[in-house]
């Protein structure tokens, strides 16, 4: 199988376009068609995609299935997967038939919806695989596309502001990082990723209208980077349009962004931040470590006073991607592993949060916190599985959120105490708004009329949240399945970097003396 990657990228874009040129009508049995396709199609992809993982050697650190071809203006297509992508590609591939099977009940333009979706995965696909700058570029642009209009037809009362509010936010960011592809192009003379993080780009320091920058070049383009990952994360401040984007997308539009589509800007400064710009990345760590440390602490205080449940997930979803970009600007091997783990954790419980959310507001039609109250007394298998995620969500030992967070607490703990002990206490400030959360919507008396005919989880509802529920614990249990496969890659991108600094020190004082 030469070209394993491009098969499981572009089944979905296939079925999108067979949706798009065969289907036809608006009745019933055209939407319940879109639906299958859909389904059997995301299946499909991670079935083959699995494939992938079997193939995987991971003591090679370096890519593996590489597939290259001439594209257009001399641009390679380039794609290949290592320690650090694979598990993201199985993420992707893992949760799209879950969410496509949570957006059954869809009645409006569900093809398009479907579709949307489909290509969706494709693009999300395709950034963790590219192995080009440009690719890369278009691959992370383009996703935008797709999810601005999921949030934007299908979302809320107020979507049109959401979803230009998550466009705007997201582009600009990016368009930075553009104007420094290109700079690296012009300096390396390649857009090819596994060649560019050889190459040493400049840090000499120099000044800018007398402002002397530290690191040279390598800070100004690791700048440029950081604004389009941190809105992507997004690290606190620029973290305002996900509360919103949130709220008002769909359910599975929802689960999409926070297992999936948040996890690009941490695996953007793992695969461009780190091993390109190590003397950038060493220069701007302190300041990237306070802000996710006051990301931790300032969003799970803002998350104990909101009234709406997709809201309150939403910033908990911040304050535990707080803890990835503190992970990986550890540098160290518990730090970056702690990373990568929490990342694909956070993808599996805040996933599965957004679904809890998604059950009551199907039956309910409100995601008021107030609106509930003692749904345990109806629903009891709900509550149970509520409960678990929530559980997961704070990080309670044997469940994946524990691991994911000790890692990066070990990691940061060595290098920043004072970092480690504020974050420390975001740990305690979660546990306080997700169990306070739980005990308003699933404890109490049932009082309310509307509430007393609410019906529990059907058998689809709990055929979703069954795999979920066995990734999280598995994983909690039994971490190694993650670290064994990402340990190598790791390693290497940690020593390359700690090499690259020293030398890059070394070089440095030469420099001085010849003066």
């Amino acid at each position: 199988m030469d070209n394993l990657l491009s098969i499981v990228t572009f089944i979905p874009a296939l079925a999108a376009l067979i949706l798009a040129l065969f289907l036809r009508g608006n009745d019933e049995a055209a939407a319940r068609n879109a639906k299958w396709v859909a389904l059997i199609a995301t299946s499909i992809t991670f079935l083959v995609s699995l494939f992938i993982l079997s193939g995987f050697d991971s003591s090679d650190t370096g890519f593996q299935m590489v597939e290259e071809r001439e594209w257009l203006m001399g641009l390679k297509y380039k794609l290949g997967v290592d320690g650090i992508s694979v598990l993201f590609v199985m993420l992707t591939t893992f949760m799209m038939p879950l969410t496509i099977a949570a957006s059954w009940n869809v009645s409006t333009r569900v093809k398009e919806y479907m579709i949307a979706f489909l290509v969706l995965e494709t693009l999300m696909l395709g950034v963790f695989m590219a192995l080009d700058l440009v690719l890369f570029y278009v691959f992370f642009e383009a996703g935008l596309i797709p999810m601005f209009l999921i949030i934007g037809i299908w979302g809320g009362k107020e979507r049109i502001y959401a979803s230009f509010k998550f466009f705007l936010y997201t582009f600009l960011g990016s368009v930075l990082m553009l104007v420094a592809m290109v700079a690296m192009f012009a300096d390396a003379g390649t857009t090819d990723i596994p060649t560019l993080m050889t190459h040493t780009f400049g840090s000499e320091g120099f000044s800018i209208l007398g402002v002397q920058v530290v690191g040279g070049l390598q800070t100004l383009m690791f700048l440029a980077f950081f604004a389009s990952f941190a809105v992507k994360m997004p690290m606190w401040p620029v973290h305002t349009w996900l509360p919103d984007a949130h709220v008002q997308a769909p359910t599975a539009g929802s689960v999409v962004l926070a297992a999936i589509l948040l996890k690009m800007g941490g695996y953007g400064f793992l695969r461009f931040s780190l091993p390109m710009f190590p003397v950038g990345s060493d220069v701007m760590a302190p300041l990237v470590l306070w802000m996710s440390a006051i990301a931790i602490v300032y969003t799970s205080l803002v998350a104990l006073v909101q009234d709406d449940m997709k809201k309150l997930i939403a910033y908990s979803s911040v304050a535990h991607m707080g803890f990835v970009t503190m992970g990986i600007f550890a540098v160290n091997q518990q730090g970056v592993d702690g990373a990568i783990f929490q990342m694909i954790s956070h993808g599996f419980i805040s996933g599965a949060l957004f679904l809890c959310v998604g059950v009551i507001y199907d039956r309910m039609h409100t995601r008021e916190i107030d609106a509930y109250g003692g749904l345990v007394n109806r629903m009891p298998a709900y509550a149970l599985i509520f409960m678990f995620f929530t559980m997961a969500n704070v990080g309670l030992p044997g469940t994946s959120g524990f691991v994911g967070e000790f890692l990066t607490l070990m990691g940061i703990f060595q290098v920043n105490t004072w970092v480690a002990a504020v974050a420390a206490l975001g740990v305690i400030l979660s546990a306080g708004y997700a169990l306070w959360l739980y005990r308003r919507v699933v404890f109490g008396d049932l009082i309310k009329e509307s509430l007393k005919t609410i019906s529990d989880m059907t058998t689809r509802e709990k055929a979703i949240f069954a795999p979920l529920v066995v990734m999280t614990l598995l994983l909690g249990v039994y971490p190694s399945l993650v670290t064994d496969i990402i340990g190598p890659s790791v390693e290497a991108l940690v020593s390359n970097y700690h090499i690259a600094l020293h030398d890059a020190g070394t070089a440095a004082a030469a420099l001085a003396q010849s003066h």
